[in-house]
């Protein structure tokens, strides 16, 4: 599983069902939701 920072709990926290984004400018992330309060995550990974 892919962690994430969750800003509602301020913790490092698994990523739930994460999937591939591309941003407008052309930034991928990984998307998903925090597995114990259900908030969406994102982690930018880079071009």
């Amino acid at each position: 599983m892919t962690k994430a920072y969750c800003v509602k709990e301020k913790k490092n926290r698994e990523m739930h069902s994460p999937r591939t984004v591309t941003f407008k400018n052309g930034r991928k992330a990984l998307t998903g939701t925090c597995e114990s309060c259900g908030t969406k995550l994102f982690r930018i990974t880079g071009k």
